[in-house]
């Protein structure tokens, strides 16, 4: 489907190329949603599923940056070169980073002439601390706002990026999830406004604890 439809199309239209958004939920068991059976209400997810399609075959590899590395690629995760997590164990293990000789689905969208966005944790690099080749700006994704490490403060991120640039908290009301979600939506409202297709992957943050109320 991905490469029948992703063929370079050089300018895509909004009204002709289909708008693309994956949810990705850290930690989500397969029987936490309302459409799944859960006993949590989960209205507007099971809204989603309802008018579109639900998955129910997916292979993870019981951990967070292997799983990211095969949604993202198509690859096995032990092709991406992230087989554990991002750890860099060369010259006998993985290097801990995705492979720059395996394509992004973000890639392969902008080649279609669709914006990219990533929102949330990114958790695919070795380096974090200095922009690279495999940071997600450099891996496809036009807008980039999360962490790039695999967990941080709710309330108080020091890992917090928007692109390439740190981004300091200021706002004594800052919920990070909260945070990733209304960035996430802004991205959806300025692409519709300029009739441009995207492809958005919002990674909510994290929903083991998420379920957990903000401060109030």
């Amino acid at each position: 489907m991905i490469s029948e439809r992703l063929e370079p199309t050089h300018g895509a239209r909004a009204d002709s190329s289909p708008n693309v958004i994956v949810i990705l939920a850290d930690d989500l068991g397969y029987s936490d949603l309302g459409c799944f059976g859960g006993e949590i209400r989960t209205p507007t997810l099971d809204k989603l599923a309802h008018q579109g399609v639900r998955m129910t075959s997916f292979y993870n590899t019981a951990r967070c940056s292997p799983s990211r590395a095969s949604l993202l690629t198509g690859q096995h995760p032990h092709r991406t070169g992230i087989g554990i997590l991002t750890d860099d164990d060369r010259p006998h293990g993985y290097p801990g980073s995705l492979r720059t000789d395996v394509a992004t689905i973000a890639e392969l969208f902008k080649q279609s002439g669709y914006e990219t966005a990533l929102a949330g944790k990114w958790h695919l690099s070795h380096d974090v601390s200095t922009p690279n080749i495999t940071w997600p700006t450099r891996r496809g994704f036009d807008d980039f706002y999360g962490i790039l490490a695999g967990a941080d403060s709710y309330f108080n991120p020091q890992g917090l990026h928007h692109n390439e640039e740190r981004v300091r908290v200021t706002d004594p009301d800052f919920y990070l999830t909260d945070a990733i979600s209304d960035h996430a939506a802004d991205f959806v409202s300025r692409s519709r406004a300029r009739r441009s297709p995207f492809f958005s992957v919002p990674r909510v943050y994290r929903t083991a604890l998420a379920f957990a109320c903000a401060r109030s």
